[in-house]
This record gives structure tokens, C-alpha cells and sequence, in this order.
């Protein structure tokens, strides 16, 4: 074993025992003493190696693993994620965030050289948790139709990529016609001096609008809405089918209103302009998260995106999601992806909602 080799591995090892510079006199007899135990083929380099590899980086790491660990939000954001279904299989979720993470984990495959597979694990946990999560090293990246250019939405440490879906920005929806009439009323009086904002603050003033807690809806509505009596939802689910208090209006990303007034819940109807058009309150792209330092990790992914948009694969997973019909207990039995079954329970409880700013 070299000198050098014999060092740097000394060094390692005093870094991971703790030994602080005021202990250096005790440091070097320490070092060399364990030098000599560990010397010869390279031992003492290889343990340290063993406790703290040298040259590893996350995508190495997931190479290694044979492993793509992946947060999602436990709570279905149609047609983003679907709630889990039983199958013969197993249970599955599926929806176009999850087919991403399968393009993810083909795409890794090639990466990593091709000689195994690299298996997409779903860790499933409450939106909020996610941050934590991926800060903590639970998981590798997380998609859950996260918008990446919301102010205040990306908490520090953490990094966005290049958008897989465009077009997508805060929605409205409610039960009440008279509610969608007066957004509309409001709209009308501007002529053409257009302001989205004022409309929606005037047309919303003293009802009780409920949003899922810390998306994008909720940290529009703290910033922007100041006249209503906002309740913060664990999930969209949460805010359908809570009956006290009565909630007049539920803001949420507007493709997934889009999707489940149409689909899911149609007594409830989009709020509208009135030529018909969608009112949408922001504009927002989503995105995947992965942390702030994995830079080669960041830009496999940004590179990915970039060829399947180019290549028109993200247009015919937005059209096959959105447009088709289709069951979506079907695409789960036929090419979703597992997850734990212990979260079963967990998945299907969509929390509740409270008053905005208690516990």
C-alpha cells in the first residue's frame, strides 16, 4: 500500500471518529496504530472506503442500487396519479406521473449500462412530507405535478427541473351557479382593462374557499386573497366532501379540474370568463424535484425531458392522459406501479380540512 494511499485513509478515519484538531498530539500514534493493523492490500483505504465512499455520486448510487427511489404525493391528483387500485399483481397507481417515472427508470437503464435493471420504487407520503423526505435521502427525486416556478414553492436545498407539462396555472371550481355568474359579472365590468386578479378578489370576497395544503392554490390564496375564509384541505378529495363548514369555492391546479368536473365530480362546474374560457389565476409548469447538489442526477434529467419533449413522447403522454377515454383501473392492472401495501390505508384516507393558520 502507498504512503499516500496510507494517509488519505488516515485522514478519512480520523474525520469519521470524530478527532478534533485540539486532539492532534493523540491523532497520529492513533492513526498509527490502526495503520498497522489494516496495512497491507490496500485495507485500511478500502474500510474507510467501505464506511464513506470517495468517488460515488448519486447516479452511481442508483446504478449501484439497481433502484430508482421515487416520492409521490399520497394523495390522487387525476389524472396525475390515480388512487391505487388492487390487482391481480399487487397494488398499482398509474396516471402520467407515473408513466414519467417509468420513462425515468428506462432511461437509467441505458445510463447505467445497460446490464440490469433499474427497478422505480414509489415511497408514497403526504405532499408536505415530500420536502422533508428527499432532504432526509428517503428517496432519489419526486414527481407529484410539483410546480417548479411558484413563488415560495421550492423550499431551499431542493431543485426543479425543466418542465414535462406545460399550460397549467391555478384553477376554480364550485357548486353554486350564482357564484360562477358573480366571477363572471366581475369579469365584465372591466371592459378592456383585464384584471384577473381584481375579478377573482372582488367575486370571491366573504365566501369560504378551501384549498390542499401547501400547493400552489394555498400560497395563492395567502398571498393574493385577503377577503375570504380560506380552509386548508389535506387533499382535493378532503375539500369535495366536507359538508361543515359548506364550501363555496375549491381552488386547485386547473388540469385537474379540468379533468375531474368532467370526469369525476360533475355537480361541481369550472369557474369560466364569459366567452367561456378558462379562468386560470397563474400560470404554472410542473416539474421534478431532487436535491440541490446532485448535479449529474439534475442533468440527466433535464436532458431526458428535453428529448422526450422533441421527440413528441411528453405531447402523447399529455393526450393520452387528458384526451382518451379510458379506465383507469385498467391502465393500473395493465403498466402502474406498485408501492407498499402498509400505505393502502393511508392512500385512501384523505384527511380533512381546517381553518387556515391553526393546527
Amino acid at each position: 500500500m502507498s504512503i499516500a494511499r496510507f494517509i488519505m485513509g488516515a485522514q478519512l478515519i480520523s474525520r469519521l471518529l470524530g478527532l478534533k484538531t485540539g486532539g492532534r498530539r493523540y491523532a497520529t500514534p492513533c492513526m498509527m496504530v490502526l495503520g498497522f493493523f489494516l496495512q497491507g492490500c490496500g485495507l485500511l483505504f478500502d474500510a474507510v472506503e467501505m464506511v464513506h465512499p470517495l468517488t460515488r455520486d448519486e447516479l452511481s448510487a442508483i446504478c449501484d442500487r439497481g433502484q430508482l427511489r421515487v416520492g409521490i404525493s399520497v394523495e390522487p391528483f387525476r389524472p396525475f396519479v390515480f388512487p391505487a387500485v388492487y390487482t391481480d399483481e399487487g397494488v398499482r397507481v398509474t396516471g402520467l406521473d407515473v408513466e414519467l417515472i417509468r420513462e425515468v427508470a428506462d432511461a437509467l437503464i441505458v445510463q447505467c449500462g445497460g446490464q440490469k435493471r433499474i427497478v422505480p420504487t414509489l415511497h408514497l407520503t403526504r405532499f408536505r412530507d415530500l420536502f422533508i423526505g428527499l432532504n432526509e435521502g428517503l428517496f432519489d427525486l419526486f414527481v407529484s405535478s410539483f410546480s417548479g416556478n411558484i413563488p415560495g414553492g421550492t423550499p431551499s436545498g431542493l431543485w426543479s427541473s425543466i418542465p414535462y407539462f406545460h399550460g397549467g396555472g391555478v384553477g376554480a371550481m364550485t357548486r353554486d351557479p350564482q357564484i360562477a355568474e358573480n366571477v363572471r359579472s366581475q369579469l365584465r365590468k372591466q371592459a378592456r382593462r383585464a384584471d384577473t386578479l381584481a375579478a377573482i378578489q372582488e367575486g370571491l370576497s366573504g365566501l369560504t374557499v378551501a384549498v390542499q395544503n401547501r400547493r400552489t392554490p394555498h400560497l395563492y390564496a395567502e398571498a393574493n386573497l385577503r377577503s375570504i375564509r380560506l380552509l386548508v384541505c389535506d387533499s382535493l378529495p378532503a375539500a369535495v366532501e366536507t359538508k361543515d363548514p359548506r364550501i363555496d369555492v375549491i381552488l386547485t391546479q386547473y388540469p385537474i379540474l379540468q379533468y375531474v368536473t368532467k370526469r369525476v365530480w360533475p355537480d361541481w362546474q369550472l369557474l369560466e370568463r364569459p366567452d367561456g374560457s378558462p379562468l386560470i389565476l397563474s400560470r404554472e409548469s410542473f416539474s421534478i424535484v431532487t436535491g440541490e447538489e446532485n448535479r449529474r442526477l439534475q442533468w440527466f434529467l433535464n436532458n431526458l425531458l428535453y428529448r422526450l419533449e422533441e421527440s413528441g413522447r411528453l405531447a402523447q403522454m399529455r393526450t393520452r392522459w387528458f384526451e382518451e377515454d379510458y379506465a383507469p383501473a385498467r391502465r393500473a392492472a395493465a403498466e402502474g406501479l406498485p408501492f407498499e401495501i402498509s400505505k393502502v390505508p393511508e392512500h385512501y384516507d384523505q384527511g380533512h380540512c381546517r381553518a387556515a393558520n391553526t393546527k
